[in-house]
C-alpha cells in the first residue's frame, strides 16, 4: 500500500530521525517529513541521505526526496555553440566563495516564474552557517568586479548538492555552472545533485535517475563525509576554463 502520511519531526529529535526515503509520498512527489530544525547536523545528515528542505515562508520545514532525482554528470554539461562564442569573447571572471551571502540573496530575489521565494530568512541563516563551517560554497561570475551571476550549494565527499543559481545578465549562471563542473571534474566528483527536474536543466545536460540509484551513489561518494577545500584562490578568466 502506498504511503500517504508525512512524518513530523521535533526540534529535539536526532538528525537520523528521518523515515526511510522510500516512504516519501508520491503526491506531492517526494514529500518525506515536516518539522525539525535547520541545524548543521540535521542538514548534513539529510543531504547525505538524499533529503533536502524546501518550503515557503509561513509553512513548517518540509523535507523532500523525489523520485526520480535530477542530476548532472560532470562530463555531460552541454555548452551550446552560442555559449562557446560568448566564452571566447567574454571579459567576465569566475570567483569562488568570495560573495556567498550576495549569491544567496540574489537567488532569493523575485523571479518572473514565481512570486515568493523558498529561501526564507531561516534558510539563509542556516546556509550562511554551513558556509562558515566549510560545507556550503558559491561560484560567482563577475564583470568589471560586479557580481552578475552565480551558483551555490553544498559539497560533501564527492557530490555537490546544488541549491540555486541566478543570472543578472544572459547566461551568467550557465558560465558559473560550467566553472563548477570543471573544478569538480578535476577533483573526481561523481555528480551535481539538481534535486527536481526542469526543462532548463535538461537542456544543460542534466538527466534523471531513480531515487534508489541516487541513494546508492551517495553511500559511496559521501563516505567519508568530508568538506571540499580545493577551490582556486584567485579569479579565473572565461578563456582559462578549459585549462582548469
Amino acid at each position: 500500500m502506498a504511503n500517504n502520511r508525512v512524518v513530523w519531526l521535533g526540534a529535539n529529535d536526532p538528525p537520523e530521525a528521518f523515515p526511510p526515503i522510500q516512504d516519501a509520498l508520491t503526491e506531492p512527489d517526494g514529500l518525506l517529513a515536516a518539522g525539525g530544525d535547520l541545524s548543521e547536523e540535521r542538514l548534513l545528515y539529510a543531504y547525505r541521505h538524499g533529503i533536502f528542505p524546501w518550503y515557503d515562508e509561513g509553512q513548517p520545514i518540509l523535507w523532500w526526496s523525489p523520485d526520480p532525482r535530477c542530476v548532472l554528470k560532470l562530463s555531460d554539461y552541454h555548452v551550446a555553440r552560442r555559449l562557446r562564442r560568448q566564452i571566447c569573447a567574454s571579459t567576465a571572471e569566475l570567483t569562488f566563495n568570495r560573495s556567498f551571502a550576495d549569491v544567496v540573496r540574489a537567488c532569493a530575489g523575485p523571479r518572473r516564474s514565481q512570486q515568493d521565494t523558498w529561501i526564507t530568512d531561516d534558510m539563509f541563516a542556516a546556509y550562511q552557517a554551513l558556509h562558515a563551517s566549510g560545507w556550503a560554497h558559491s561560484i560567482e561570475i563577475r564583470e568589471d568586479d560586479r557580481l552578475i551571476g552565480g551558483v551555490y550549494g553544498l559539497a560533501i565527499g564527492r557530490v555537490f548538492f546544488g541549491e540555486s543559481m541566478y543570472s543578472a545578465t544572459p547566461n551568467a549562471s550557465k558560465l558559473a555552472l560550467l566553472g563548477l563542473c570543471q573544478i569538480l571534474k578535476k577533483h573526481a566528483f561523481e555528480l551535481i545533485d539538481c534535486q527536481v527536474v526542469s526543462q532548463h536543466l535538461l537542456t544543460l545536460g542534466a538527466t534523471t535517475i531513480s531515487r534508489s540509484a541516487f541513494a546508492a551513489v551517495l553511500v559511496e561518494a559521501c563516505n567519508p563525509a568530508t568538506a571540499f577545500e580545493n577551490w582556486p584562490n584567485g579569479p579565473i578568466s572565461m578563456q582559462e576554463l578549459g585549462s582548469i
